[in-house]
C-alpha cells in the first residue's frame, strides 16, 4: 500500500482526502492497509485520517483501552477537528464509542463495524501464543467469513507483530482491558447519530452483539452484509462502501 505516514508532535497518521472529516481508528491488529477500499471510495468526497493508536508503544501499566481513548481525544484537539465523523472496526469501534462519552460534542456520528464494546470472541478460547504461526493463521482466519481473505501477507504481518515478546503482552493486556470495559450501561447516554454495519457471519462479535447496539444506541441504523465476517470493509468492500455512502447522504453528512 502505497501511503505517506505523517507526523506531527508525538502523533503519527494518514491523511488523505478532502471535505469533511472522517477519523478512522482501526483494531487491535489492524493495518492501515485493511482501510485502502475505504480511502479510494471516500477520498475524493472527505478528507480521511487515520490515527496510528500507540497500543505497541504506551507503558505497559498504562496500556488500556481508556487510555488509547485519551489519546484519540488529544490528537483531534491537537489537530483543531470539530465535528468530525467517526468510523471505528473491532477495538477501534470500542475506542470511538468511549471517546463518544467523553467529547460527544467533537462528534457529528460514528460508524461502527464489528466494535467491541459488548463481547467480542477475539482469540476464542485462548490469547494468541508467541511464535505459532498455525495457530495465528487460525486465528486470522477465524476473522473473516472466507478464509481465504487471510492472506499469507496478512497472516505474516500479525505473526510478526506477536513474535515480539513487548507487543505481545501489551495486545493480551488490551484485549483484557477491553473485555473489562462493557459498555451496555453508558450506550443510551450517546445521542448522536450511529451506523452499524454488520457481517451477518462475524465470530468475533456476532449478530447478537449488532442487535443489542442497535437496541441500546438511542438513533442508530443497523445493515448486515451476508457472507461476511468481522472485517466487511476488508472483505466485502464494495458492499460496505455502498451502505456507509448510502447512510452518510440519508442523514445529510
Amino acid at each position: 500500500m502505497d501511503i505517506e505516514i505523517k507526523k506531527d508532535g508525538e502523533f503519527e497518521y494518514l491523511d488523505e482526502g478532502q471535505g469533511p472529516v472522517i477519523i478512522v481508528l482501526h483494531g487491535l491488529f489492524g493495518a492501515l492497509s485493511n482501510f485502502r477500499e475505504v480511502l479510494d471510495y471516500f477520498g475524493p468526497s472527505y478528507r480521511i485520517v487515520i490515527p496510528i493508536m500507540p497500543i505497541y508503544t504506551m507503558p505497559i501499566i498504562n496500556t488500556n483501552i481508556k487510555n488509547l481513548a485519551r489519546y484519540i481525544e488529544s490528537f483531534i484537539d491537537y489537530m483543531g477537528f470539530d465535528k468530525v465523523l467517526m468510523l471505528g472496526n473491532s477495538l477501534g469501534g470500542h475506542v470511538g464509542l468511549i471517546y463518544s462519552t467523553m467529547r460527544q460534542e467533537k462528534l457529528k456520528a460514528l460508524i461502527l463495524t464489528g466494535s467491541s464494546g459488548l463481547y467480542e470472541n477475539a482469540f476464542g478460547s485462548s490469547y494468541p501464543r508467541k511464535n505459532d504461526y498455525d495457530y495465528i493463521r487460525n486465528r486470522v482466519a477465524f476473522t473473516f467469513y472466507d478464509p481465504k481473505t487471510a492472506t499469507k501477507e496478512l497472516v505474516d504481518e500479525v505473526f510478526g507483530l506477536l513474535s515480539d515478546k513487548s507487543k505481545l503482552i501489551r495486545s493480551i493486556a488490551i484485549a483484557k482491558s477491553a473485555i473489562r470495559h462493557n459498555m451496555a450501561q453508558e450506550l443510551p447516554n450517546i445521542k448522536i447519530p450511529v451506523c452499524l454495519i454488520w457481517g451477518r457471519n462475524d465470530n468475533i462479535t456476532p449478530p447478537e452483539v449488532a442487535e443489542e447496539f442497535h437496541e441500546k444506541l438511542p438513533d442508530s441504523d443497523l445493515y448486515w452484509i451476508d457472507l461476511c465476517g468481522h472485517a466487511p470493509m476488508m472483505e466485502r468492500p464494495e458492499e460496505f462502501n455502498r451502505i456507509l455512502a448510502h447512510w452518510l447522504a440519508k442523514r445529510h453528512f
